[in-house]
C-alpha cells in the first residue's frame, strides 16, 4: 500500500504517479496511455490554440474515462527586441550559411504563450480536473476562475519560498522540481539557477513548509526514485523522462537515438534553445554557442532564430538545433508503451515500499 494516498484521492488516479507535460513531444494519444496505466495523464498547453486544447480534451475523454491535467505557462510575456534577436541572427549566422539558409527571411514568432481569458475560458467549459502551471500562478482573478470551475490547481516550486508563496496563492498541490528535472525551470521569484537544490535536498524541506500535498519531480526514473521520494514526505511523483521513448511520444527517430545514447552527465542547462533556463540533452548549439548565452534574447524569443536551423537540421537527420528537454536520469528511459512503463514503475516503488516497511 502507497504510505501517503493524498494524491490518489484527490486527483482520483490509480496510482501516485503525474506524467510530466512534455510540450512539443507529446499530444493527446500520450495522455490516454498515461491515464491508461493509472498515472495523471498531462497535456501540454503552452503552445497550441485555445481551439487545438479544447480539441485534444475531447479526444481524451472521448476515449478514457480518467481525469485530465491541463498544463499552463504563466510568464510574463516581454517584447521582441530587434537589435537583440538581429544579434542573434548574427551569433548564429555561421549555422544559417552552412545550411543554405538567408538569414534575412521571414520565421515564425516562437509560440509559448502564457495563460490568459481566451485558455480561462476553455478551462471552464471544459473542466479538467487538474490544472497545473509552471512559471508561478497567472493572474489572481484567473486562479480564482480555475478554482470555482471545480479544478485542481497545482504549480511547480524550484525553492522553499516559492512552494510557500503558491500556497499563499491558492495552490492546492506543489511539484517540488530539483535541478534534475528535464525541461524548463519552474523558477519565479528567482533567476539564480545556481542555487537551485536538487531533488532530494528540496523535498522534504518543502513538506516541512506547506500543509498542501507535494508531488516530488527531477531525476526520478524507476521504484526506487518513487519509493524515495515517499520516504522524503511526497504523496506523488512527477514523472517525464522515464517515458521520453515510449511508443507514443512523438520525439523524432534522431532525437529517440540521442537520447537513448546519453548518460547521467549528458544533460545541461541552457537557456540558448528558448532564452529562459532549461535542462536537456546537450546539442550542437548548446555546446558551441552556450550552454549559457548572454547573447540569446528574452524567452521565448531565442527560439525564433533556431526554427529555421532545427526545420532544416531536422531533414537531414541531424538534431544540431533540436530541443532534447530531459532530466538527469534519462538514460534510466525504457522503450515501452506508456501504459505498460506506469505500471511497471508503480509496481516497482509498491514493492521496494513494502520491503522498506518490512
Amino acid at each position: 500500500m502507497w504510505p501517503d494516498r493524498r494524491i490518489i484521492d484527490l486527483f482520483k488516479t490509480e496510482f501516485p504517479i503525474v506524467q510530466a507535460p512534455m510540450a512539443g513531444f507529446m499530444d493527446a494519444e500520450f495522455v490516454i496511455a498515461a491515464a491508461q496505466g493509472g498515472a495523471l495523464g498531462s497535456l501540454p498547453c503552452a503552445m497550441i490554440t485555445a481551439e487545438k486544447a479544447r480539441e485534444q480534451v475531447n479526444i481524451i475523454r472521448q476515449r478514457v474515462s480518467a481525469p485530465v491535467n491541463m498544463n499552463f505557462f504563466c510568464h510574463t510575456p516581454v517584447d521582441a527586441d530587434p537589435a537583440r534577436e538581429a544579434g542573434w541572427k548574427v551569433r548564429l549566422g555561421s549555422y544559417y550559411k552552412e545550411l543554405g539558409l538567408d538569414p534575412a527571411a521571414p520565421v515564425n514568432a516562437a509560440n509559448r504563450a502564457p495563460f490568459d481569458e481566451a485558455m480561462c475560458a476553455v478551462v471552464e467549459e471544459l473542466k479538467p480536473e487538474v490544472v497545473s502551471f509552471h512559471f508561478g500562478l497567472p493572474h489572481p482573478a484567473l486562479v480564482k476562475r480555475v478554482k470555482a470551475a471545480g479544478c485542481i490547481v497545482m504549480s511547480s516550486a524550484t525553492i522553499v519560498k516559492e512552494a510557500i508563496w503558491l500556497e499563499e496563492n491558492g495552490a492546492d498541490v506543489i511539484i517540488a522540481q530539483g535541478a534534475e528535472a528535464g525541461g524548463h525551470r519552474g523558477m519565479f521569484l528567482t533567476d539564480n539557477i545556481a542555487q537551485q537544490p536538487g531533488t532530494f535536498a528540496l523535498v522534504p524541506q518543502v513538506v516541512d513548509a506547506v500543509k498542501v500535498p507535494v508531488i516530488a519531480a527531477g531525476g526520478i526514473a524507476d521504484g526506487r526514485g518513487i519509493a524515495a521520494a515517499f520516504a522524503l514526505g511526497a504523496s506523488g511523483v512527477q514523472i517525464g523522462s522515464a517515458y521520453l521513448r515510449c511508443p507514443e511520444s512523438k520525439v523524432i527517430a534522431a532525437a529517440r537515438t540521442a537520447l537513448a545514447q546519453a548518460h547521467d552527465d549528458s544533460t545541461v542547462i541552457t537557456n540558448v534553445m528558448t532564452g529562459r533556463p532549461a535542462r536537456g540533452v546537450a546539442n550542437r548549439v548548446m555546446r558551441e554557442v552556450g550552454p549559457i548565452s548572454p547573447d540569446a534574447p528574452a524567452f521565448p524569443h531565442a527560439a525564433t532564430a533556431l526554427g529555421p536551423l532545427k526545420a532544416a537540421a531536422e531533414k537531414l537527420g541531424k538534431v544540431d538545433f533540436t530541443n532534447l528537454w530531459a532530466g538527469q536520469a534519462v538514460r534510466m528511459g525504457r522503450e515501452m508503451p506508456a501504459a505498460e512503463l506506469t505500471r511497471s514503475l508503480a509496481g516497482a516503488a509498491l514493492a521496494r515500499l513494502g520491503a522498506l516497511s518490512g
